[in-house]
């Protein structure tokens, strides 16, 4: 796993939700105007710390818009928990 990777979308999450978590308590004006790109940002992290996992370090340097955009995508490879 490249551990650097995945930390820094993690962190970037993290970040993310904090963010999103301060506004939507702050801003009675925050809607779904507001709210979809900082979902699509949170997912974009999420996403590509599980997608990327195992990218080699220099494949995340040389990372192209087709792996961005991969990477982005909700995995098909990640079983969702079930009741």
């Amino acid at each position: 796993m490249n551990r650097e990777h995945v930390l820094f979308h993690l962190h970037e999450a993290q970040e993310s939700i904090t963010a999103i978590v301060a506004q939507m308590e702050a801003q009675l004006g925050y809607d779904y105007g507001v709210f979809l790109p900082d979902m699509q940002h949170l997912y974009h992290h999420l996403n590509t710390a599980w997608n990327a996992r195992d990218a080699a370090p220099a494949a995340v340097e040389a990372a192209t818009d087709l792996d961005f955009n991969r990477w982005s995508q909700f995995p098909i490879d990640l079983p969702m928990m079930e009741v």
